[in-house]
């Protein structure tokens, strides 16, 4: 097994492309890349956060209409649709003139991004043409008249921000998934967001750990029966990630090989291929917000066999699977919080060795990472502190950490409301109509009960299960 630890930097350098092949090698601006750098900076010995690619949306849960707001690496940002050049741009959520928060302001009927303190309006390249407390003068065409903007790319779906130097962006890789660039009608995808409350490499080191699942997810995507020994190889390592294989796969063999790869700084995916279920990829991104949270964007991207699974999924509502993949999360989701805390009082990640006993290869991709992060001083908060621990409820919250950012999920949520509004008006009707004959009375039950399902609906746009499916008794 070659690892980060033994080998040597012209063998690091050689094993670093296969790293990275299996990705889309486009550039921002879709041309081929000539002048190419890798993700991380130029720097060998240690991995730059800030020059990298992240994604910060899903573009179908975009509104051009108005400023959407995302935190990046502690950077409040505000996203919004340039009308006129038709894309989405990403600035720093300052106004240049007294720093107020332009994602308060509006896109205005010039399609100008307004601050809605004095309404400075800027244009997509951040210059500012128009300042309406100015009679003349040149305050407009100062450069400390414009917003910082950030580079911005839409890929297989996401929109993508490039926090390092902007001029580096249009050289590194935007780090999509190749496979789905092939055959692209023959795969259908599974995709859901969550803003999480731990960090962006602790969630990577959770997804990278597939021995996890049959307890943490058991009864939702796991089942205890199925643990046993996974032995994981890590086959190449190097700065840019590293790819491993786990030669027996999951369900103690019966599903098939699968392949897994790192890219670092935040994608990881795991590739397999069974007669069960065709191809199926697991694909994570973790986009890290700030010290002690991050937003989680999965993606399930199937290819099956036969047709009729696939018209299936495209069939199922997305905030229906949104529900379901949230519970999913949520498996992991107190202990998670809680853990990083442990590491960082036993240390941090340089102490991981010591802190965690790792004694089976079930462990090895989780090593791997945390050898990659001290190798390369790669924590992008390096010296933050983790805030105070959060209480359940809070850890458990759907609404703001999901509902509220996502369009399918915003629109159930209203329908759902409005029907059981409108369910209670039918009652009345029913009972004013009706008095209290038999009819009224059992028309009007079927109305409450419908009402009561739907309440029990909308409460899983706002709130997470207590007790997770594990630690159920069993029947």
């Amino acid at each position: 097994m070659a690892t980060q630890d033994t080998l040597s930097t012209s063998q690091q350098q050689a094993l670093e492309p296969s790293v990275s092949q299996e990705f889309s090698e486009e550039s921002p601006n879709n041309s081929p890349q000539v002048d190419q750098i890798p993700a991380g900076g130029p720097d060998s010995t240690k991995f730059d956060g800030r020059e990298a690619w992240y994604p910060i949306y899903y573009l179908e849960d975009l509104d051009q209409s108005k400023p959407t707001t995302f935190t990046l690496m502690g950077e409040d940002l505000v996203i919004w649709w340039d009308k006129t050049d038709q894309t989405w741009r990403v600035f720093e959520d300052k106004c240049p003139h007294r720093l107020a928060p332009l994602s308060e302001g509006r896109i205005a009927e010039d399609g100008l991004l307004e601050c809605p303190y004095h309404g400075w309006a800027l244009s997509g390249a951040g210059e500012c043409n128009r300042i309406p407390q100015q009679d003349q003068g040149t305050a407009n065409v100062s450069r400390r008249a414009c917003a910082t903007t950030l580079p911005t790319a839409a890929h297989q779906g996401l929109l993508f921000v490039y926090p390092g130097q902007p001029e580096n962006a249009a050289n590194v890789r935007v780090p999509t998934i190749q496979a789905l660039e092939e055959a692209t009608d023959e795969w259908v995808c599974i995709d859901t967001f969550r803003d999480l409350p731990y960090d962006a490499l602790t969630l990577m080191e959770n997804v990278l750990d597939a021995s996890h699942i049959p307890y943490t997810h058991h009864r939702s995507v796991g089942n205890r029966s199925n643990a046993g020994p996974v032995d994981l190889e890590v086959v190449t390592s190097g700065r840019q990630g590293f790819q491993g294989l786990w030669q027996e796969g999951p369900r103690r063999g019966t599903l098939g090989r699968q392949d897994t790869h790192f890219m670092a700084p935040g994608l990881m995916w795991h590739d397999l291929t069974s007669r069960q279920f065709g191809r199926t990829l697991t694909v994570v991104y973790a986009t890290p917000i700030r010290k002690g949270e991050c937003r989680i964007f999965a993606r399930f991207p199937f290819k099956f066999a036969t047709k009729w699974p696939g018209r299936l999924i495209r069939w199922t509502p997305r905030w229906y699977s949104h529900i379901g993949q949230n519970s999913v999360l949520e498996d992991d989701q107190i202990f998670l919080h809680k853990q990083e805390r442990y590491l960082e009082a036993a240390g941090g990640s340089g102490c991981f060795a010591q802190a965690f006993y790792l004694p089976t290869q079930a462990d090895a991709f989780v090593a791997e990472l945390r050898k990659w992060v001290n190798n390369y001083q790669a924590d992008p908060f390096e010296g933050e502190a983790l805030p105070p621990a959060l209480p359940p409820d809070q850890l458990l919250d759907r609404y703001y950490s999901h509902t509220i950012k996502c369009a399918s999920c915003r629109r159930a949520l209203a329908r759902v409301q409005q029907l059981r509004i409108g369910l209670v008006l039918v009652a009345a009707i029913l009972l004013a109509l009706l008095g209290g004959t038999v009819i009224a009375a059992g028309a009007t039950l079927a109305v409450l009960l419908a009402w009561f399902g739907l309440g029990r609906l909308e409460k899983q746009f706002y709130q997470g299960r207590e007790l997770p499916p594990r630690n159920r008794p069993e029947k």
